[in-house]
């Protein structure tokens, strides 16, 4: 008679499965023979069989046990396996009875495709059959999760967050190279990290163009812009552009991106748009003053603001920089 450790073994895919048996006989029999088969009635040895060359090894600590080592478990190798003795006496050859059972599984990710910022999530490392004893590691974009909560084969996701977003597998300890297909987790969250860029970047130009851009992160993606110059809406879209720019274009600008989840502001940007004042010999600087010197000793001031120290302007240079919020007042004096 044959008795089996085991009638029924869970295996992982590509693993190694071990079956053992002990068997006893009547006294005065000799074993000649024993292996291990998948068919009792053919009873072909399995170390012989074309389907599992090179798969399959015999191991035996003890006169009467066998164990079957089956490396690189295979979907077609769910079967019945069972121990078959062959003895001195023709009549007394045994094929024992159950059998093992084997079953074989790979490892799926059972979770929501997509959920909202701030939910829970919970991951399942799938089975379609139960192994002894797992302990499941759980992989984000490759690399072991430790910070999770996991919970026998749950992967535990507490207040689902846009960092969240990734690639999800699993695997057994003992088993680490045989890991899960990936499961893509995805999140839906409000715009963030929106901010403005300018272009050009440097000193704004009076009668120049400007662009300002949105840039912005969310999930369903933002489409949905709008431009502020302070408080009042100026335009909408991914970008606005302001040609031939005023004085009157200086000021603080905000874009507020939205989705479907809400909407978000991005810190101000200040444009301070700059004249060009040509200043030419025979200059007009006054009701009562005309200058032909080629330098002038120049301030600005205007009400309400500190009076800007003077500045001494070589009018060889033609032109003068000055901020449009102070070109109303302009004071001179020959040196």
């Amino acid at each position: 008679s044959v008795k089996y450790n085991q009638q029924e073994i869970c295996a992982l895919k590509g693993s190694t499965v071990f079956m053992n048996g002990t068997f006893t006989h009547p006294e005065g029999l000799t074993v000649t023979e024993k292996f291990w088969t998948v068919d009792p009635s053919e009873k072909p040895d399995l170390s012989k069989s074309p389907d599992y060359s090179g798969r399959v090894e015999y191991l035996s600590t003890k006169q009467k046990q066998s164990s079957l080592k089956l490396s690189d478990v295979m979907k077609k190798d769910e079967e019945k396996f069972f121990f078959r003795i062959i003895t001195n006496v023709e009549k007394e050859r045994w094929v024992g009875q159950p059998g093992v059972q084997l079953r074989v599984t790979e490892l799926h990710v059972e979770a929501p495709e997509e959920v909202t910022e701030g939910q829970t999530a919970d991951l399942t490392c799938k089975t379609t059959c139960s192994l002894t004893d797992p302990t499941f590691i759980w992989y984000k974009n490759g690399r072991p999760l430790t910070t999770k909560t996991i919970k026998n084969n749950q992967l535990h996701l507490q207040t689902v967050s846009s960092e969240d977003v990734g690639s999800y597998s699993c695997a057994v300890r003992g088993s680490q190279h045989l890991r899960s297909t990936a499961h893509s987790l995805r999140v839906r969250y409000p715009p963030k990290n929106v901010s403005v860029s300018i272009n050009p970047s440097g000193e704004i130009v009076e009668g120049s163009s400007v662009t300002l851009t949105c840039s912005s992160d969310g999930n369903p993606p933002v489409k949905i812009y709008t431009w502020f110059k302070g408080t009042i809406s100026v335009g909408e879209g991914k970008t606005y552009s302001i040609p031939n720019i005023r004085s009157e274009d200086s000021g603080e600008y905000t874009c507020q991106s939205r989705n479907d989840h809400g909407e978000r502001r991005s810190t101000a940007v200040y444009l301070n748009v700059l004249c060009m004042l040509m200043v030419v010999s025979n200059v007009l600087l006054s009701d009562f003053l005309t200058l032909t010197v080629l330098k002038v000793l120049c301030s600005l001031s205007t009400p309400g603001l500190k009076k800007m120290e003077p500045h001494l302007v070589d009018l060889t240079t033609a032109r003068l920089r000055m901020n449009m919020e102070l070109r109303d007042q302009i004071w001179c004096q020959s040196i």
